[in-house]
């Protein structure tokens, strides 16, 4: 199936959009931005797939690669920098692949989109191979860089997610995992950043959120591998220990600190476990999945 552009499709609103009134402009805006949220939706399926496969990547050894260009590339960013600390996985094992390297975060210019092969060795460069997973993402799913670097991974035995706003884009065919966000024509025809982009944003929220669930990295809501490397994210590991465990405030800062920062260990000496060492083999033999640990915990 050819791609079918629409994401340089002009929204039906756009005839005399700037000579609305500023909060009509900015009532089309987010009416736009709404009916953009909502492929999210139904890329659900999908989306779930790209998280098993993305967890089964990470909880057996291997590495995870998001791969962009451009604004698809900015969400991919996004997206990636947070995993260390919400949830706690090591900067070396969810890498980016971005178009125009770090420059791109200074000056982004759109040349780098074109270059398929940096995309390839760009690809190549960063070692990822068989057993890792790669999340591509572009909204036309043509983006010579992404699709590229897309292709390189798959070739070199990598799992392969692709994330795109065109039904039949090249990029989706190329996929282990085709991720269709079939978001409306732009407001301000072409600008991705908009409507494309927010569908990105949202479906890289969700499966990353789910891969970390499946990774026992969440439990009743809480981000217990939370890496506290602030006074911020210190105070809520305490109040995650204190909900999980029902321990007083002081005492789960205490625990926090005979566990050096870790809550989920800080949860399991709570819970019973001897001491850290113990708290560990749980988690290890629970394959690191906190509820998993506790109940363990509780046997012994």
């Amino acid at each position: 199936m050819t791609a079918r552009q629409g994401t340089e499709d002009r929204d039906s609103h756009a005839t005399g959009f700037d000579t609305l009134p500023p909060t009509r402009i900015l009532e089309v805006l987010a009416a736009a931005q709404v009916a953009a949220a909502r492929s999210a939706e139904a890329a659900i399926p999908a989306i779930a797939e790209a998280a098993v496969r993305a967890a089964a990547a990470l909880s057996s050894g291997h590495r995870l690669a998001y791969v962009g260009a451009g604004s698809s590339g900015l969400m991919a960013l996004a997206d990636c920098l947070e995993l260390p600390g919400t949830y706690g996985i090591a900067g070396d094992r969810a890498i980016v692949v971005l178009a125009g390297g770090r420059d791109s975060l200074i000056d982004m210019l759109g040349v780098g989109e074109d270059d398929v092969a940096a995309g390839a060795a760009d690809l190549e460069a960063s070692g990822i191979g068989a057993g890792d997973c790669v999340i591509a993402v572009s909204a036309s799913g043509s983006t010579p860089y992404t699709l590229s670097a897309a292709r390189a991974a798959k070739a070199r035995g990598a799992v392969v997610i692709g994330l795109a706003n065109n039904e039949g884009a090249p990029l989706l065919a190329a996929a282990d995992v085709a991720v269709l966000l079939k978001t409306p024509p732009e407001v301000v025809s072409g600008s991705t950043r908009m409507g494309a982009g927010t569908a990105q944003k949202i479906a890289l929220n969700m499966l990353s959120t789910l891969m970390a669930v499946h990774l026992g990295h969440v439990l009743d809501g809480h981000m217990v591998n939370v890496r506290a490397d602030n006074d911020k994210l210190r105070a809520r590991a305490a109040r995650i220990v204190t909900d999980i465990a029902g321990v007083r405030p002081d005492a789960a800062t205490g625990l926090l600190e005979e566990s050096r920062g870790s809550v989920k260990h800080a949860i399991l000496l709570a819970a019973g476990a001897g001491d850290i060492e113990a708290a560990d083999a749980a988690l290890v033999e629970a394959g690191q999945n906190l509820r998993r640990a506790m109940t363990l915990v509780a046997k012994s």
